[in-house]
Parts: structure tokens; sequence; C-alpha cells
């Protein structure tokens, strides 16, 4: 996982219609949360509607929100491009949702997995990486993102992010053959 203080990657990543988008470009002016997401992904789709929903009151709060899909199209069809932005307007995400097609962005940030998430304030310094809450895929526990969402708050307010944060869990990455980083599995 990437070190609490870490400045943020920059990027410059392609929506779906082809523009190109760099971090200044989505960051807000409080925060940014990047998030590495997919459509596939049985984990980002059990939290989507709710993120898409947290992303919105976030972002009128002045926190930028990024989707990024660092999942090789080859071997995952479902997150090309094109289904990207159905799907994204299906689940009612209205921030930016990018293409990692070389997935340098997924190695810089040391994303794992889809869905997993990074808080950084204003200077661009991690404070937050992990999951969105503790609801996945056949367990009981409701999706209210409540641990990203509680980071979140604390930046806007002022007050310590707590350090005890928990790594997302979720579908590793798809990685395109060969290109696997070094601390992968």
């Amino acid at each position: 996982m990437l070190t609490l203080g870490t400045t943020a990657p920059d990027f410059a990543l392609a929506d779906p219609d082809g523009a190109i988008w760099s971090l200044e470009q989505c960051a807000g002016q409080h925060g940014t949360v990047v998030a590495f997401v997919c459509n596939h992904c049985p984990f980002v789709r059990h939290i989507a509607v709710a993120f898409g929903t947290a992303a919105s009151r976030w972002r009128e709060s002045g926190i930028g929100v990024v989707g990024i899909n660092s999942n090789d199209v080859t071997s995952h069809p479902d997150d090309r491009p094109e289904k990207m932005a159905e799907q994204a307007k299906a689940w009612g995400w209205t921030f930016r949702y990018l293409s990692d097609t070389d997935q340098s962005v997924a190695k810089a940030y040391q994303a794992a997995c889809t869905p997993d998430f990074f808080l950084f304030d204003d200077s661009r310094g991690l404070v937050y990486r992990g999951r969105f809450d503790a609801a996945s895929p056949g367990n009981d526990v409701a999706v209210t993102g409540e641990e990203l969402d509680a980071a979140v708050r604390a930046l806007l307010t002022g007050d310590p992010i707590s350090s005890d944060q928990v790594p997302s869990i979720g579908c590793n990455i798809k990685w395109t053959p060969g290109n696997e980083p070094e601390w992968f599995g």
C-alpha cells in the first residue's frame, strides 16, 4: 500500500469519449478521491450506486472524485471504454471515469484491486487508502461507505484522519500478461 503522506502521482488518461484528463483537472479544492474501479467486478457492482451518491455529495463539498479503470480489456471486454460510459450512467456516476490502458497509473498508485480508494488532501498528500466500508458481496453488512466517508468528513473539517485503515478487498486488477508489477502476487 502507498505510504500515507505520499504525493498523488499525476496522470493523463482518456475518458470514454477520448478526452484526456489530468489529476489537476479532476482534483477538488479541498482534496481528491482516486478510485480504482471497473465494470465487471462484483465488489465494485455491490457498492457502485452508494459510491456514486457519496461522490456527488463529496464533490458538492469541494472534493474531487475520479474513477480509473486499469483492467486489461482484451481479457475483460466488459471493461472497454464504451461499456464504461454505459455503466457509469447506469450507476449514476457523475465524476470522470477514465481508462488506464497501459496500467501505469495503477502501478504508480500501487492499486491492487477493484475497488481500491485513495484520498488526498488539498496539497495532494495521501491521507487515506483503503476500503469504502466493510460491505462485500455475500456478507450481511449494509453498504454505507462509512470508512471512506469518515475520512472525507475529517479532511473537510480539519479533524485528524485515523491511520487505522483497512485495505480494500475485491477483484485483483486484471494485468496485461507480462505487465504485472513487481509487487503483484
